[in-house]
This record gives structure tokens, C-alpha cells and sequence, in this order.
């Protein structure tokens, strides 16, 4: 599986509402390589690490594929004219949540990177779009991006090819994860929740969600 990578974004914090919510979800396409590092690309910012950015957010991916979805979802909305709508980093073509899975590796530009969650969407979406129900169509229609912990540094600019490297977990693809752990679809899956207890490159927080909702369903 090998796909061109249509745009590198970063962004830069800067007030999102009023001057009491910063925010670096507003990120911009840039023509020159990037360097890929443990946290991420260099030059990109996150306003809060608390949720955003980490070894396990290094890298946010989100589908130009998706655009049209949402153009007919949301009608009107100037920000899907451009890639960098949803605050991603990498914008592709041929790739989506039904087809990328948990663990997948991937060869960015040099850097090699790995799948480590879907992404889960927060009210921001709704205050950059200004719709209220952009953070609900994103966990309705399980668009949700999705982020890359970095295993080898490298660089990586528009134009270069993103390969997939190795996928050792094709039983969990990121639409299926995502419904188990975020989607309200755990307490009909306990032996997928009980199964992914074993699934070493999920995200921190997300085995932590994980445990709790094995706790709560009786899943452990």
C-alpha cells in the first residue's frame, strides 16, 4: 500500500476563542521537507499536551477523502477548500479509517511511523467550523482521523509517498476500534475489549479507556 502524501501542515498557538482558549488546531500546507521527531513535526505546536500532541499524538492524519462528506454533511464551509480543516498534519488520498489499522507502519517520507489511535474528536471542531454538529459527525460516521507515534526520526514534505511497512494487527481496523472504545459499542464486544488487552501499540490513554470499560462491562 503506497499513497502520496498531498500536504504537510503545522500550526502555530494562537487565541481560538477570545483570548482565553489558545489553540494550534488552525494548521497551514508548507512546501519545504520537515523534520519528523519523537513528538512530531518540527515547527508544528499543540496549545495543551494534557490532550493534544505526545509520543502517542506525534502526527495527526486526516482523509482528504472525506471532504466531500462533509461538504454535503455541513453545506457551505470555507474551510474544506483546503487541506487542514480538521487540524491535521497529513492530508492523503486512498486512505480511511476502514482500510488503515492499529499498529500499521508506515514509511513517511524517511521517518518510519506507527498507528496508534483513532482520533478523538472534542468541541473545538464545532468552534472552528461554527456548527454544532461537527464533533457528533465525526463519531457518527467514524471519520475521525487518526495519529502516528514516531519510531525512526526522518523528514518528510508534499510530494513524498507514505508505504505501509508492516501491519501486524489486521483484525483491528481504526472504524472497529474506534466504535469499541468511544463509539458506545463496548458492552457488546466484550471479547474484542477482553482480546485488545493484548494489543501492545495501543495508545496509553486508550488502554487506560479500555480497562475501564473491561471493568465497567465485565470484560477482564
Amino acid at each position: 500500500m503506497k499513497t502520496d502524501i498531498l500536504a504537510v501542515l503545522l500550526g502555530k498557538v494562537r487565541p481560538f476563542r477570545g483570548d482565553d482558549e489558545p489553540s494550534a488546531i488552525g494548521k497551514l500546507p508548507v512546501a519545504h521537507p520537515v523534520a519528523v521527531g519523537p513528538m512530531g513535526l518540527a515547527g508544528d505546536e499543540q496549545a495543551d499536551r494534557t490532550v493534544h500532541g505526545g509520543v502517542d499524538k506525534a502526527i495527526h492524519h486526516y482523509p482528504a477523502d472525506h471532504y466531500d462528506w462533509w461538504r454535503e454533511y455541513l453545506g457551505d464551509a470555507p474551510l474544506l477548500d483546503a487541506p487542514g480543516a480538521f487540524g491535521e498534519n497529513i492530508s492523503t488520498s486512498g486512505l480511511d479509517e476502514q482500510n488503515i489499522f492499529l499498529g500499521d507502519r508506515f514509511r513517511l517520507g524517511t521517518a518510519l511511523v506507527e498507528v496508534t489511535q483513532a482520533r478523538q474528536p472534542c468541541w473545538k471542531l464545532n468552534h472552528r467550523f461554527g456548527a454544532k454538529g461537527v464533533m457528533a459527525g465525526v463519531v457518527k460516521s467514524r471519520r475521525t482521523g487518526w495519529y502516528y507515534r514516531v519510531l525512526e526520526p526522518g523528514e518528510v514534505r508534499a510530494g513524498d509517498t507514505l508505504d505501509l511497512v508492516e501491519r501486524p494487527y489486521p483484525e483491528w481496523p481504526l472504524a472497529s476500534l474506534f466504535g469499541l472504545l468511544i463509539g458506545g459499542e463496548a458492552k457488546d464486544r466484550p471479547a474484542e475489549l477482553r482480546a485488545l488487552r493484548d494489543v501492545p501499540v495501543l495508545a496509553e490513554s486508550w488502554k487506560v479507556r479500555r480497562a475501564k470499560l473491561a471493568e465497567q462491562f465485565g470484560a477482564d
